[in-house]
């Protein structure tokens, strides 16, 4: 069993490998798996998407699906579980387009993966290299996206930007 810490931190573009990288720390542990899985589906595209990634996780993860209250499913994780949370860009969009307390939620989610009792291992896109988004609402998710990476990434033990399905260790050690 390799020795994930306590937090963990994947981050990439779109269809950059992040979500498999992530899910092979967590085979790699050798821990029985919860999957927190935050996407909606609202139409066939993200169906066929999530059946695509349940397809390539297999049978053997516990899957939550919470697209806000992540908080009660870290509850529920015990410390020889390890958690993939997939993942918090789509959390954040939930919170925001269904205009919940952003602070109040983020202080909730932070609270939470501090708590849990199982080493946590988190998806997010870097959303930071592009332009600057036109309108309001894309400049308001992207900067929160850009402070809700830098504060995981300060309280991780790991940091690993995946590009072309390539990690690369930010902070910390890929465990082998």
């Amino acid at each position: 069993m390799n020795n994930l810490p306590t937090l963990s931190l994947v981050i990439g573009g779109a269809a950059s490998g992040k979500s498999r990288f992530a899910e092979s720390l967590c085979v790699q542990s050798a821990r029985p798996k919860v999957y927190v899985a935050t996407a909606q589906i609202y139409d066939d595209e993200m169906a066929q998407k999530v059946v695509s990634h349940l397809a390539q996780r297999g049978e053997d993860w516990r899957t939550i699906e919470t697209p806000v209250d992540v908080a009660s499913a870290l509850e529920t994780a015990c410390s020889d579980n390890v958690v993939l949370l997939d993942c918090a860009t789509l959390w954040l969009t939930n919170v925001i387009l269904g205009e919940h307390d952003l602070e109040a939620e983020t202080a909730k989610l932070l609270s939470a993966i501090s708590s849990c009792p199982a080493p946590i291992v988190i998806v997010s896109n870097e959303v930071g290299q592009g332009i600057v988004p036109d309108n309001a609402l894309s400049r308001k998710f992207r900067n929160a996206q850009g402070q809700l990476n830098q504060t995981l990434a300060a309280q991780a033990g790991l940091v690993v930007v995946v590009m072309a399905g390539l990690p690369l260790a930010l902070k910390g050690t890929i465990p082998q």
